[in-house]
């Protein structure tokens, strides 16, 4: 595909009104996607209104300048990625794979190790009870999952092995779907750092941020190569895969504020991050890691990023 391949449905960009009907149709055809994506974005919204005059306060602002810095450190570590696609023209398909499996290992890690255990950690503290705590990040985790499911209906994007998904897609080009596909990717990532440094607690944080930030450089080279692939110029290729990690201080900002208003939202908050990062690992990644025939390799990266993220998390916690 030419890049003029990719481009020319530009000009067919959805209009405002048609695109409505699209989402509308999109509505009736999954009322119960949608309303758990409409569950999920009120609960996000009244953790945030919650937190609003918190996260501001004299108590919060290492918090949320400590979330800024993790969340600048993922899309330094983006940046240097894509930068990586320049150096590294051409790289195998498999060794594309066994990065993404390694990325997907230390987000499964993280996920575990830096979000649930800690969440629940927290949530006893504060319910004296393990069923108690246990049901908080639980919900989170439904909150993350119905959150990313939601947006993943009613986003236009587009995947490696299902072509274009979400309302109206095929009248979007193919480049920017793929661009709203990595924005989806990033979103969580964000979040999980935000979240993570919401406690003030930096043996919890550091570990999170420094696993997202490994990974995100073979993400940002993985998104560089695959962006030059559908037919973009190397320098707008590089240009959007470091512009897609603007979402992690973004999302930072988000995690910081969801977790920070009330004793709850901080266990809850943990729950939802893991939540949409693990629907990310396996709804995304893996699959776009096995697509090409590569599962072996690929799965022996995960189980190497998995430990690396392991140690990370006991030596810097």
């Amino acid at each position: 595909m030419t890049m003029s391949d990719g481009m020319s449905s530009t000009p067919q960009v959805t209009s405002a009104p048609s695109f409505r009907a699209a989402l509308l149709a999109q509505a009736e055809a999954s009322p119960a996607v949608t309303t758990g994506l409409a569950l999920s974005l009120l609960a996000v919204l009244a953790l945030l209104v919650s937190s609003l005059y918190n996260a501001f306060t004299d108590t919060q602002p290492d918090n949320l300048r400590h979330a800024l810095y993790g969340g600048g450190a993922g899309f330094a570590a983006t940046a240097l990625g894509a930068l990586a696609a320049v150096a590294l023209r051409r790289i195998s398909v498999r060794i594309q794979d066994i990065m993404l499996g390694f990325g997907a290992g230390m987000m499964l890690a993280a996920s575990s190790f830096s979000l649930i255990l800690p969440g629940l950690e927290a949530a006893r503290t504060i319910t004296g009870s393990g069923p108690q705590a246990a049901a908080c990040v639980v919900f989170g985790l439904m909150l993350g999952v119905l959150l990313m499911l939601g947006l993943d209906r009613f986003t236009p994007h587009s995947h490696a092995t299902t072509g274009p998904c979400g309302p109206d897609s095929e009248r979007i080009g193919r480049i920017w779907l793929f661009v709203l596909a990595i924005t989806l990717h990033n979103l969580p990532e964000g979040m999980a750092i935000g979240v993570g440094f919401a406690g003030g607690d930096l043996g919890v944080g550091i570990p999170l941020a420094s696993a997202i930030a490994i990974q995100d450089i073979p993400e940002g080279l993985a998104v560089a190569m695959a962006l030059r692939a559908i037919g973009m110029p190397m320098s707008g290729s590089l240009l959007m895969a470091m512009a897609s990690g603007l979402m992690e201080p973004l999302g930072a900002l988000v995690g910081v504020g969801i977790s920070s208003g009330f004793a709850l939202a901080y266990p809850i908050g943990m729950g939802l991050a893991a939540g949409a990062m693990v629907f990310v690992v396996s709804h995304e990644i893996i699959p776009e890691s096995h697509r090409n025939g590569h599962q072996t390799p690929a799965t022996l990266g995960l189980m190497a990023g998995f430990a690396v993220m392991m140690f990370l998390d006991t030596a810097l916690g």
